[in-house]
This record gives C-alpha cells, structure tokens and sequence, in this order.
C-alpha cells in the first residue's frame, strides 16, 4: 500500500511518500530555496562578448544572466550545416538591445547570475514540447520503444519544433500525446502572446516545483491514496488524477503529526537507527562521504554466529537503503557490515541492497566490498541531504554536531499555531530565542490573519533555539504579560 502525505497549507511545503506503514522519502519545500530552474523570462541583452560567444541578459533579477550563442533559438533554428555555423560569432545571431525569451538551466552563484537557454521547454505529463528544437529525443530509462518513439515525434512535430519524450509516454496512447502536443503548443502561444505585451524584463512563467515534485511521485504509484491539506491542491489533483483516492484533511492538528511523519524527520535527524531485533546502525555524515556502522547490539539470533550475522546485515541493509532515500544523502557512501567469512552472504547482500535500490528513483551505482570488507556505493546527490536543510552547526559545541536551525523551529511554530486557529483566545504569548522571533517576525502579519489571534514574544536567550506557548489570553492580558518579560 503506498500513500503521499501532503502539507501545503504553511510556507514550508512538504510531503512523504509512504509504502507498506513506512517513509521513504520526505520532501521539503521553502521559499527562500526555491530554484529558478525552468522558469521563464523575458529579457534584454545587454552586452554581447564575441570572445565568449555569448552574451548577458537582464532578466529583472539581481544578476543578469548568461546565454551561450549555441543555445540561441536563431543558432538553433539557422539552416546552415553545423560546421559552417560554428564558425560564426555570436553578433551573427544576436545583438544588444535585442528582446528575448530566456528559460534559466542554471541558478545564480556566487558574483555568476544564472545560465539561461533560448530553446524553451514546456513540460507536460509525458513529453516536453520546444517551439524552436528541431530535434527529438527520448527518456535514457526508455530502452525497448526508443526508436518506434523517436519516429512517432519526428511525425507528429513540425520543422521547428522540438520533442523529449518522458519515461511516462510508454504507458500513454499517441492519441493521448498527440492532444497533449496540441495543448503545450497551446501554452506556447500563449506565453508567445504575453511577452507581446511586455515593455520591460521579467518572469513570463514561474515554475511551480512543489507541485511538480508531487506529479512525479503519484506518477510512480501504481495505486494507494494522496492525503492533502490544502484544498486548492486537491482541487488540482482531482482534475488530474480522477481514478485516485485523493482525501482532504481539515484537522488542526498538522498532517504530518497525525501521520507520525514528524517522528520520522526526528529519527532520520538522528546519529543512530535502531533495527527490528535489537541491532542498530550508527551514521556519520561529512562533507566527503557518509561512513554507516552496522552493530548486532541485542540481536543474538537462535543458531550459530555466522547466521546472527547474516541476518542482521540483512535487516541493515534493507534499513540502509530506505534511510539513504529518507535523508536524501548523496555521494560516496561506505558501509561497515560485520564482517562476513562466507562470499555467498556478501552476495547475498549485496543482492538484497541491490534490490531495494531498484525503488529509488536516484541513480545509484553499487560498487561491492572492499578487501577489508567494507561496502562501496555512490548515490547521484540532487540537493542537499535532509539534516543539511534542516539544521545548522551547533555553536555551542564549535561545529562538531548539529541543532535545528531557527528557521526549522519557525515552520513548527507556525504549525502548532495553525493548530490552535480558530480558538475563543485573542492573543498568544511566546518565549522563544531571538533568532527564531527574527525568523517568523518578517510573515507575523499573514500567521496572524491564519490563526485570528495577535501574537506577542518574549525573548529568553539560550544556546539552541526553541519555542514555548506560555499563554492564551485576551489583548490586554497578553500584552501585560509580554511588557513584563522585556
């Protein structure tokens, strides 16, 4: 049984994928985050570098940003052979001055503004549609249709346009993506006609990624249910998905803590994770890999040895795979299984964490054990891992563990307040730290409006940042209490 727990109704979006009563992924999403990645501007060059081939854009962001003259659409869509139009500047294509629609690949970093193409991508639910980009192209996991795929988009879009069939289309009629083509050429035009109207650089399209992300996952579910929170969201999914079990939850209390999805953010926040049988993993996370300990702990097993240590490789390597995906760690991962004499139950693991792997949507390369008996593996990292976005170095042991940051703990105070919406109390008192005052201070107005209550804060210094509901009260009551803790 699968389920998608979704939370959108704060600012932090989240949701966490379910299967068979366990987490496997949880994803968050918060505004200051948020990519640029995919969305749509309409700019102005600014400044053309022959030397570069390339040119900058403004965009109506802080930093302008970056074009390659091989992604220009008039580089693009030139008839001449590749050879020959190689060979000419970027003036040839594109001078200053010059309006364009850009789509950003690649966010700002650093003094760098993003990179940008000029070969717009519309994505759909099985294929990405590009006004200007005479190619055809299919998913790398699609092996088997590829080339039937190939020739059905090269007969179905015109000398211009461009098609990348996703991993979805194999399960799609080419009745259902010839409407879906008909309709992101739709898009096309429109955002065409929106930029006519423009006098100035900036965004055209903003990429909903919460809501893209949530796409992906259902799309991965054979059956099971989606529990959301917000009804606008519902709303959206009903109309996509109307064969799903899509439930609207209205409780106060957060989604994420009746579903017990909270308790498993701590756990996965933690240095060990206990196994069914008494045994436990211990992870170390650095910034060059993870190191993960497998220990027996209370486990003995009912036979010999060998076989206790068979079996508690088995569970931990099961666990291993379900935590990696959890904390969405990335990179070189060693694993320290107890040490096996037998090379058919290392194949045996590696067989079963070979298995659990063939869930996971992020590439993973298994690499086997080394001479000394540890194993090897890389995971692609995509971002960063959960107990990188979560928490902060803790300065009160100078960097050697972690603490929730004071944005972490102002996401939950804004949902304990969401759960307390609504009550026959005018006002509420807080005793938090500083930073998290300054964290929620900025959106205090609009959690104000949620909860129909005012808030006042008393600060109380402290090491690591917290919060305290104090009191309810009325306005006068409250405001007393808060004048009094300064």
């Amino acid at each position: 049984m699968e389920k998608l727990i979704i939370n959108a109704v704060s600012r932090e979006k989240r949701f966490a994928y379910v299967r068979n009563n366990k987490v496997e992924k949880i994803i968050f999403d918060r505004p200051e985050e948020r990519s640029l990645v995919g969305n749509i501007y309409y700019g102005t060059v600014t400044k053309v570098l022959p030397g570069m081939n390339a040119a900058f854009i403004d965009i109506g962001e802080e930093k302008n940003a970056y074009l390659h003259r091989d992604v220009l659409a008039k580089y693009v869509l030139s008839p001449e052979r590749s050879i020959d139009k190689e060979k000419k500047s970027v003036t040839t294509f594109v001078h200053q001055g010059e309006k364009l629609l850009v789509q950003v690949e690649k966010d700002a970093t650093g003094t760098k503004g993003a990179r940008v193409t000029g070969i717009i991508e519309i994505m759909g639910d099985n294929l990405i549609y590009m006004p200007q980009g005479r190619y055809v192209a299919v998913s790398k996991k699609i092996v088997e249709e590829k080339d039937d795929l190939r020739r059905f988009g090269m007969r179905m879009k015109t000398d211009d346009e461009g098609l990348i069939f996703r991993t979805s289309s194999t399960s799609a009629t080419e009745e259902e993506m010839e409407n879906e083509l008909n309709n992101l050429r739709g898009q096309g035009a429109e955002l065409k006609e929106k930029t006519s109207t423009l006098k100035k650089p900036g965004i055209v399209f903003k990429k909903d990624t919460f809501t893209e992300m949530v796409f992906d996952s259902i799309s991965q579910m054979p059956d099971g249910e989606v529990i959301v929170d917000d009804l606008s969201l519902k709303k959206i999914l009903d109309g996509r998905y109307p064969d799903l079990k899509i439930t609207y939850y209205s409780g106060k209390e957060n989604i994420f803590t009746v579903q017990r999805i909270e308790h498993e953010i701590d756990k996965a926040l933690k240095r060990i994770v206990w196994l069914d049988k008494g045994a436990y993993l211990i992870f170390d996370e650095t910034e060059a890999l993870t190191i993960i300990d497998v220990n027996t702990g209370k486990f003995s097993g009912k036979n010999d040895y060998q076989d206790t240590v068979l079996k508690t490789n088995t569970l931990a390597a099961i666990e291993i795979a379900r935590q990696l995906k959890l904390r969405d760690i990335g990179g070189i991962v060693l694993i320290d299984f107890i040490d096996m004499k037998n090379e058919k139950d290392k194949r045996h693991i590696l067989e079963t964490i070979e298995t659990e792997f063939q869930k996971d949507s992020t590439r993973t390369k298994i690499i086997g054990f080394t001479a000394l008996g540890i194993l090897q593996l890389t995971r692609k990292k995509t971002k960063v891992s959960l107990s990188e976005a979560l928490q902060v170095r803790c300065p009160v042991c100078d960097g050697t563990g972690r603490m929730l940051s004071a944005e972490t703990i102002a996401f939950r105070l804004e949902r304990e307040l969401m759960e307390n919406r609504n009550s026959d109390f005018e006002a509420v008192l807080i005793e938090t730290t500083k930073d998290v005052k300054d964290a929620i201070l900025p959106h205090i107005e609009m959690v104000e409006e949620w909860i129909h209550m005012k808030v006042y804060f008393s600060i109380q210094p402290s090491p690591h940042h917290h919060y305290v509901l104090k009191q309810f009260g009325n306005h006068d009551e409250i405001a007393q209490k808060a004048r009094e803790s300064y």
